[in-house]
């Protein structure tokens, strides 16, 4: 029974999420408010949605929802409306969240055909600590600011474009001005790098102590290292040589490309994370 109610709470939470980035779509072609106040609580009703699913899979496997392929993308999404939501809130950029939430729509309806065990089959229930949930977590939560910071930058190209060709119209307005857009995109890729290295400490250390077959010549290890170094760099080009306008949306671009890589592509490959097989 709670495991059809979780089902039901799936189904409504995409069907509602794809009413609601109709809403948002419509706003960006007509800038018509009706359809983005609708298409807002629409999407606050997902986050409250998503948050029940998440609570009621936590109650039914007795464990933090974070391990399998199925959670991690859940939560991944998750984290993108909560980011969202709350930028919106805050800033007023009415665009970041429906750019957003196609990128997290996309990921809730690819997770419809992940691997979704419900218990950790993979992963031996001795094996999960407080240090491997939190490790997850903040790597999520920086991967959720890194993807955040990747259409800021979009934005920021597309609102470049929109003036050089003098295209004045309410759409430029409510995109953001150029210096607020490449700020946040920097202040998130400020606040995904202490994050990820942190996530990658604690997961070396619990796989240290956990995992006898732990290596870090592991291609999930390496790569993510690799995205800490990349995204590492774009901080130092931004503070040290003043990295600005184009070619920081080509070097925000080239390192989200990285954290993609890392995500879907070097999982198939490790022998380490094992739960992401």
């Amino acid at each position: 029974m709670q495991m059809q109610n979780a089902n039901w709470i799936y189904d409504t939470t995409i069907i509602l999420y794809a009413l609601s980035i109709i809403g948002y779509f419509i706003d960006f072609l007509q800038n018509n408010r009706k359809a983005n106040r609708m298409a807002f609580w629409l999407l606050s009703f997902v986050w409250i949605l998503q948050s029940m699913f998440f609570f009621q899979r936590m109650i039914v496997t007795g464990r933090p929802p974070l391990l399998t392929p199925f959670e991690g993308l859940f939560f991944y999404a998750w984290v993108l409306v909560t980011f969202s939501l709350l930028l919106n809130w805050f800033f007023k950029i009415d665009f970041l969240v429906f750019f957003t939430n196609v990128v997290g729509f996309f990921i809730m309806s690819f997770n419809l055909f992940a691997p979704g065990e419900d218990t950790a089959s993979s992963v031996s229930m001795s094996l999960i600590s407080e240090l491997l949930v939190i490790h997850v977590t903040m790597a999520f939560v920086s991967y959720g600011a890194f993807t955040l910071s990747f259409i800021f930058s979009m934005m920021y190209l597309l609102q470049y474009r929109l003036l050089k060709q003098k295209k004045w119209s309410k759409r430029l307005q409510r995109l953001g001005s150029l210096s607020v857009l490449e700020q946040l995109s920097f202040v998130l890729n400020m606040t995904g790098v202490p994050l990820l290295l942190l996530s990658l400490i604690l997961g070396i250390i619990w796989a240290y102590i956990k995992v006898q077959a732990f290596s870090f010549l592991d291609v999930k290890v390496i790569s993510s290292f690799i995205v800490l170094i990349v995204y590492s760099n774009f901080l130092y080009q931004k503070v040290a040589k003043g990295l600005q306008g184009k070619q920081m949306v080509f070097w925000n671009s080239a390192a989200f490309l990285v954290v993609l890589i890392n995500f879907f592509l070097a999982s198939t490959f490790t022998t380490f994370h094992f739960w992401y097989d």
